[in-house]
């Protein structure tokens, strides 16, 4: 005869257990859980004193280059301090979208720093330069 291992024996106290769970879930019966509060009627408070405005269209500007057939080409677009160009994802070649030779978007292109290059001049010079650049209109001619 053989004789029950302990593995076997802690393997059969395990699967007792487990069957009897269910079976002690189902006896306890009736209703122990209290019954829901009474909903009450709440009245209608005052309105919030922060008002919530839709942010201005002024600020955002927006610009589109067009093509002679119509099509977009750039689109800038100003909010605020910051300027970024978007441009459309033209595919390569015989390329058609969703190809793995099609690139599936393109990023904006944001405008990090311009430069002025052009020398600053004095107001006084400019007046100056002005003046002589002005050249009195000719004579008018006889009539005879």
């Amino acid at each position: 005869m053989r004789s029950l291992t302990l593995p076997t024996l802690a393997a059969a106290c395990i699967a007792a257990y487990a069957i009897s769970l269910p079976v002690a879930a189902q006896q306890r019966g009736g209703n122990d859980a209290p019954p829901p509060p009474q909903l009450e009627k709440l009245e209608e408070g005052e309105e919030p004193a922060v008002t919530i405005r839709k942010p201005e269209q002024e600020r955002t500007t927006t610009t589109e280059k067009r093509a002679p057939g119509g099509k977009v080409t750039e689109v800038k677009v100003s909010t605020g301090g910051s300027t970024y160009y978007l441009r459309p994802n033209d595919q390569a070649g015989s390329a058609l979208p969703g190809d793995a030779q099609s690139n599936g978007a393109r990023a904006p292109q944001w405008e990090v720093k311009t430069f002025d290059l052009t020398p600053q001049r004095d107001p006084q010079e400019e007046a100056a330069a002005r003046e002589a650049a002005e050249v009195p209109p000719p004579p008018a001619p006889q009539k005879k």
